[in-house]
């Protein structure tokens, strides 16, 4: 369970009932408590909430919780069919497609994100018909304290969704168990990237190998389970420490595994060192979404810059990644190359997977080519000797 942090909530205010009223404002995403808020309930039409929502207007929910989430479905539906700046028979490049569809994404959840909800010290909901989110919360927040709070219905209903995730834990084969996941952890439901780590050849020396960024943990495990003596796996952000250390306990791999916080790497060489770095340079604008887009590629330019140091000599870097941002215009191969040089560092070998997820079958989405054309690869790569 993630400790509670020990910086207050900021304080969120409205006017309700004639009375001026305040409460503590959860954001994960740190968005601003809202300027605006008016409370509401069923008697608040789906397309009259859709104005104001539009309008930069807050909607404090005081209605049924079960009514609540119908009119986030519809509200959803309304954003979703909302048209966007492109004119008829523009062709956009692929960075212009996925700067769009990234913008609208933005848009879209901004306005979802100002329905809210009341939350209680104690992980209650005052509202009618309401589900125990307690534990949900707990998994999430932290030990309850402080005061009351509001927060975006839609960050609710995902701190909900993680914690189903986190009870019942994602299958993976290669590890012999299920990781658990947790919020604001990426899950390790694409396999593609876990299949080429659990093939790939080890080297010969598998006294050790550090893990770097591990999330989850789930790197960590399979290099253990296939029987590197030691891994260190190494991450920065609190909530991934405690997931990773959870699910290597619950596979039985303490002895083999040990998480701790680095930027980047750890102290010392390792004979295997393995990165899966973000894949797209861009900015997050969730906490899960920190291990899909890393801005101007940071984690794995520090990578590719930091790994001839912290090789053992003869040992071997794996870089765990797609090529998705390739196809969007982000990043080019060249990029790519020149950095492993400036590195020190030279090709040994590239295996290639295809992703297996639905949206690359997907034709109705907006990056269906990129898509369909992606490959990650795992980049086996050594120091170059002098």
């Amino acid at each position: 369970m993630r400790a509670m942090s020990l910086s207050p909530l900021p304080t969120i205010a409205w006017t309700e009932a004639g009375q001026r009223k305040s409460a503590g404002w959860r954001s994960e995403a740190a968005i601003p408590p809202h300027a605006v808020v008016v409370a509401a309930d069923e008697r608040l039409a789906a397309d009259e909430a859709y104005r104001l929502l539009a309008s930069g207007t807050a909607i404090l929910w005081r209605g049924d919780w079960v009514n609540a989430r119908r009119l986030m479905q519809v509200l959803t539906r309304q954003a979703d069919r909302r048209p966007g700046r492109r004119r008829w028979g523009e062709r956009l490049s692929p960075a212009a497609a996925f700067a769009e569809h990234r913008r609208r994404q933005g848009e879209r959840a901004a306005l979802l994100g100002r329905l809210l909800v009341p939350l209680s010290a104690d992980y209650r909901l005052p509202l009618r018909r309401a589900q125990e989110v307690g534990e949900a919360c707990r998994a999430a927040y932290g030990a309850p304290g402080g005061s009351d709070s509001l927060v975006a219905l839609r960050e609710l209903l995902a701190v909900i969704s993680a914690y189903e995730w986190r009870k019942k834990g994602v299958p993976v084969p290669a590890v012999q168990g299920r990781i658990y996941p947790h919020y604001g952890v990426f899950s390790p439901v694409r396999g593609e990237y876990v299949d080429l780590v659990a093939s790939a050849p080890l080297p010969a020396d598998r006294r050790l190998a550090f893990d770097i960024g591990t999330g989850s943990g789930i790197i960590a495990a399979v290099l253990a389970r296939r029987g590197v003596a030691q891994v260190v796996g190494t991450d920065l952000d609190g909530r991934a420490l405690a997931c990773a250390s959870e699910n290597i306990e619950n596979l039985g791999l303490t002895a083999a595994v040990s998480i701790v916080r680095a930027d980047l790497f750890p102290p010392g060489r390792a004979q295997l060192v393995v990165c899966n770095p973000p894949w797209v340079p861009a900015e997050p604008t969730s906490p899960v979404e920190q291990a899909v887009y890393d801005p101007d590629s940071r984690m794995l330019r520090g990578f590719l810059a930091g790994l001839a140091a912290h090789l053992s000599p003869g040992g071997e870097g794996w870089l765990v990644i797609s090529d998705l941002a390739e196809h969007l215009g982000l990043r080019s191969r060249a990029e790519l190359l020149g950095w492993i040089a400036a590195g020190g560092l030279r090709v040994v070998d590239r295996l290639d997977i295809r992703p297996r997820h639905p949206k690359a079958d997907d034709a109705g989405d907006r990056l269906h080519a990129a898509r369909a054309a992606e490959v990650t690869s795992l980049w086996r790569l050594a120091a170059v000797v002098e």
